[in-house]
């Protein structure tokens, strides 16, 4: 939504500075406010023609938290607006405010949705969809790597992908991916959990050593191998039915999250787990003192826990 804002207002200064309304080139004054703050006779206000010409750009952020007045009143202006003006107003959706949505609609506004992304292969196309933006070749392991790392915040995700293009050359995959997170402690440990409960031994253990390496504590990786099978353990207890928001709720993890889960749980069966969910335990009071060599406990909790996955 704030990508759509931001375009929005370019448009309309292009617009404004292009048209002939006194000030050439100047694309108007910017004027943003949010929805629970604008007062009554403000809008009219911010609209009207300044003393030297140009329009405005008026941003009315959070629509969905104005009075019922105010909403009216926006709606009403939105029928009959300035020439030189151009108001836009972001609402976050939902049953708060809709009727302004309905309002604007029925006075002609231009309205653009943003349909909420809740589901996990949802937002592996939005990914995709935002390389294609920035006319970058990103294959899956780099996307399902950034979803892995980041999680759900779209605005962080799009982000990240705008960065990537900018400080990366060539096709971005999942390698790429990792080397430019490296400092994300969090979510280096979470890379080896996956890895591990996904039963792909190479690929865990070369992530734990360059964790390590890049100065992970051994304390982060234990507690991501932990919150790996738990969530394991937790998913594969509940019912096969049950929606991912429903499910996230009662085991403490997001809903893409779910999705994901559902998908390693694949080889395992619940005295796999309980075996694991041991091993990691030992692993992590090694690593906090009962063992000389960290590294040493995390790669034989790691190969421990490949090994029960698929065991009978």
């Amino acid at each position: 939504m704030d990508r759509t804002v931001r375009e929005r207002m370019t448009a309309a200064r292009e617009y404004l500075a292009a048209s002939a309304f006194g000030a050439a080139d100047s694309g108007g004054d910017v004027h943003e406010t949010e929805g629970g703050e604008l007062t009554a006779g403000e809008l009219a206000t911010l609209t009207s023609p300044s003393l030297f010409g140009g329009g405005s750009v008026v941003v009315i952020r959070n629509g969905q938290n104005a009075p019922k007045d105010i909403a009216t009143e926006i709606a009403r202006y939105t029928g009959a607006p300035a020439p030189d003006a151009v108001v836009i107003v972001a609402h976050a959706g939902g049953a708060k405010g809709k009727a302004l949505v309905t309002d604007l609609k029925k006075a002609g506004a231009a309205v653009v949705e943003h349909p909420k992304i809740t589901r996990a292969g949802e937002r592996a196309q939005f990914v995709k969809a935002e390389f294609r933006r920035v006319g970058r070749q990103a294959n899956e392991g780099a996307v399902q790597a950034l979803l892995d790392a980041l999680g759900s915040d779209l605005r962080e995700l799009a982000s990240a992908v705008d960065q990537l293009a900018s400080d990366t050359e060539g096709r971005i995959d999942a390698a790429v991916v990792a080397r430019y997170y490296r400092g994300r402690a969090e979510a280096t440990g979470f890379s080896v959990a996956d890895h591990a409960v996904e039963g792909r031994l190479s690929e865990a253990l070369e992530q734990l050593r360059w964790a390590l390496a890049t100065g992970t504590s051994p304390v982060l990786i234990t507690s991501a191998l932990a919150t790996g099978v738990r969530l394991l353990g937790r998913v594969g207890a509940a019912s096969r039915n049950a929606s991912p928001n429903a499910l996230a709720a009662e085991v403490g993890a997001p809903p893409w999250k779910i999705d994901v889960v559902r998908r390693q749980l694949r080889g395992w069966d619940p005295a796999g787990v309980a075996r694991a969910i041991r091993a990691v335990a030992e692993a992590d009071a090694a690593v906090k003192g009962d063992s000389v060599s960290a590294e040493y406990a995390l790669e034989r909790a790691i190969r421990r826990i490949v090994a029960y996955r698929g065991a009978s």
